[in-house]
């Protein structure tokens, strides 16, 4: 998503990702190209931070003649804060969900009402604990969990990085049991990713983002990371799959943690956000660490394994199931479990609204 998580696949011994330079109309001014091995077998972009820009520069390449992605293979790949509940500095997280928790109404925190726990109210509700009277599409993915299964083994085969920096730093978490994922060290987990354009950090609102994540997804995903960019990448891939260009089974989500979503016993939220990421270094190591097994895993296993597809058991897609599918969060399928084909819809209460799509 930017420089340094682009970077950390340059100089690595694997594979050479800078031996086939494209430049591609629609990528950011800021990251023009794609990078590729000799037999672009493997490409890597960086897409440009938040949502926007993941959304826009992953239009462009599913769109782009350049490529053909009917059967690639998408690792998005990039740090996160996390909680200390769920993980540390250093650690390597796989989501099945993805969730843009920002997408409500807000009260600035000293004019909400006195019984609201947070100034965060879901569109088309009154009250923080209401379910989204009103929804965009975006507000929850899900993607391959056996496909997750199988990243998650493979990043398991790696040696993670650890610093003495990010060591100091979190055995500040140590006092508080609640915090005890925080203060260990590096691991791999599978736990799940909240998207917002906001850089968030201390507790009341990582509290509230953490409860907004489990009423979108009816209790199902497990709030871990935070980061600015992957419902905006899954939405773009999502339309491509609509499309026929993209696999939506064939997506992992990877995020390193950098830095922590709220502060140690008796720190102040201030000082935890303007510290500013303890743990940059190792996730930033940790991203090829963890993801050239997976890369490497699946160009090795490419005939026997990996070209034909890792089924799916769990739905896969959007929060209305435009792919398909029956989500059991949200609204449920508002196709009537099928694929949408040049249909026109209108679903009251939930503020979904269209005329025609073409699949």
């Amino acid at each position: 998503m930017f420089d340094d998580e682009g970077y950390s696949w340059c100089a690595i011994p694997q594979f050479n990702v800078l031996e086939h330079n494209i430049t591609i109309p629609g990528f950011s001014p800021l990251f023009p190209q794609a990078h590729c091995t000799g037999d672009g077998s493997i490409c890597q972009l960086t897409t440009g931070e938040a949502e926007i820009n993941a959304a826009s520069t992953i239009t462009a390449l599913v769109y782009s003649p350049v490529f053909d992605l009917t059967h690639t293979y998408f690792l998005i790949a990039g740090i996160a804060g996390i909680s200390p509940k769920m993980g540390t500095l250093g650690s390597v997280t796989f989501a099945r969900y993805a969730v843009q928790v920002a997408l409500q109404c807000e009260f600035d925190a000293r004019e909400k009402p006195a019984n609201f726990s947070t100034g965060y109210v879901p569109l088309g509700s009154t009250a923080p604990n209401e379910y989204p009277g009103t929804l965009y599409g975006t507000e929850v993915f899900e993607v391959n969990d056996n496909l997750r299964q199988l990243a998650i083994s493979m990043a398991n085969m790696s040696q993670l990085y650890d610093d003495a920096q990010a060591q100091q730093y979190r055995a500040n978490y140590a006092g508080n049991p609640a915090y005890a994922a925080g203060a260990a060290p590096p691991s791999v987990v599978a736990c799940d990713t909240a998207t917002s354009d906001v850089f968030w950090t201390g507790d009341l609102l990582a509290g509230a983002f953490e409860n907004t994540t489990k009423l979108l997804t009816n209790g199902t995903a497990t709030y871990c990371t935070t980061q600015q960019e992957d419902n905006g990448t899954l939405e773009a891939l999502m339309r491509g799959a609509l499309a026929g260009l993209v696999d939506f089974s064939r997506i992992v989500i990877m995020r390193t943690a950098s830095d922590f979503d709220r502060q140690f016993d008796g720190e102040s939220a201030a000082t935890n956000l303007f510290l500013m990421s303890p743990g940059f270094d190792i996730s930033i190591q940790n991203i090829p660490a963890a993801g050239v097994p997976i890369v490497t895993g699946i160009v090795s296993k490419w005939e026997s394994t990996f070209e034909k597809g890792i089924e799916p058991n769990n739905y896969i897609g959007d929060i209305i199931g435009s792919l398909g599918g029956d989500p059991n969060f949200g609204p449920g399928n508002i196709y009537g479990g099928k694929i949408p084909a040049k249909r026109s819809f209108h679903r009251r209460g939930y503020g979904v609204h269209s005329t025609t799509r073409n699949v």
